[in-house]
């Protein structure tokens, strides 16, 4: 396994432990407000924070770089996965139990893999499938409440399932354009999720909280949802989206291990199972070599690279071979073989 593919799926697990962080903090944090504001404000501290940081970054501000035909994909991410995603899980909320929520939002990373094997055809051998199915059962075993218990309302947990189809359709659609700028991505999903859903609670009679609740939350959304959804991004660009997610869904252990960790929650025998299946799961995923001769072809994209046998093109400016920088570049066609993962530069079929 190269650096480049080790650092993907460091990405991957810092996105899945700050998100997994997020959750029982906004969880103190959101005492007494709506969730849909909430979602909202979440959404905004990721959105200003991001751009904020991009400014600086940039000294300015500057085009996204995205192609005309890479904005539909951005959009349509937004509206999955940051509108109809968290209005679909909120409804869910009001008509079942957390414990049956928790449950199953586990779905979130099967139907993202589901999604990148069937529809975009990213490869997955026995060791993913089976990595994944460890993976969901440690999150299963995780959420499963005490002394079973049951809903017979099925509209919520159908809504639920909603979310996750949204979620996992966004993850899809992120990953068609997670060669662009991931600090412009996150932080356009942060901004429009986030003015979307606080107008809408706003809208139902929601109030805005003072300054003393509303900094502390505005800073956990940077975090927990800005920064990890960069990393999130740039373990898409590294993985693809099926490896990315089975990654990312072991953030509700990270978070029930903070949870115990920070806020001195009781360490229960569930989660002494969820850890085992989960190490489990992500080992078998760690230990993956897929390798076969592949057909790249002729390609035109910007992203930030270091010239190595993907890269291997002339510049109109003066650079430094040894350090990274980004432009629009080609790739020229060329057949080898190496072992590599459905990262942007290997979508090819199997």
């Amino acid at each position: 396994m190269c650096i480049r593919d080790s650092l993907s799926i460091v990405y991957a697990l810092a996105a899945a432990a700050l998100f997994g962080a997020s959750t029982p903090l906004a969880k103190n944090l959101g005492l007494g407000l709506s969730p849909v504001l909430l979602a909202g404000l979440l959404y905004l501290g990721s959105g200003i924070g991001l751009a904020g940081v991009r400014l600086v970054r940039d000294r300015g501000w500057k085009s996204s770089g995205l192609t005309p035909t890479e904005w539909p994909w951005l959009l349509g991410a937004i509206a999955f996965g940051g509108i109809l995603g968290p209005v679909a899980l909120m409804f869910g909320l009001t008509r079942t139990t957390g414990a049956t929520a928790s449950l199953m939002l586990n779905l979130e990373s099967v139907l993202t893999a589901v999604i990148a094997w069937l529809v975009f055809r990213e490869n997955a051998d026995r060791r993913i499938v089976l990595g994944m199915i460890a993976i969901v059962l440690g999150g299963v075993a995780l959420s499963w409440p005490e002394g079973g218990g049951s809903s017979h309302d099925w509209t919520g947990p159908l809504a639920v399932a909603l979310a996750c189809l949204c979620w996992g359709i966004d993850n899809n659609l992120t990953r068609k354009v997670s060669a662009s700028d991931a600090l412009f991505i996150a932080s356009t999903k942060g901004l429009i999720a986030g003015a979307v859903n606080a107008a809408v609670a706003l809208y139902l009679g929601a109030q805005i909280p003072g300054a003393a609740q509303l900094a502390p939350i505005l800073l956990v959304g940077f975090l927990g949802y800005g920064i990890s959804l960069v990393m999130f991004v740039l373990a898409l660009r590294g993985l693809g989206s099926a490896r990315t997610g089975a990654y990312f869904s072991t953030a509700p252990f990270l978070g029930a291990a903070i949870a115990m960790l920070v806020l001195g929650e009781s360490v229960t025998t569930a989660f002494w199972i969820a850890s085992a299946l989960m190490a489990v799961g992500v080992w078998l995923h760690l230990t993956e070599r897929h390798a076969h001769e592949h057909q790249h072809e002729a390609t035109e994209h910007g992203h930030r690279h270091v010239h190595d046998e993907h890269h291997q093109h002339e510049h109109g400016f003066e650079w430094d071979p040894d350090v990274p920088h980004s432009h629009v570049h080609v790739h020229s066609p060329v057949r080898h073989s190496h072992a590599h993962f459905p990262d942007v530069h290997h979508r090819h079929r199997h």
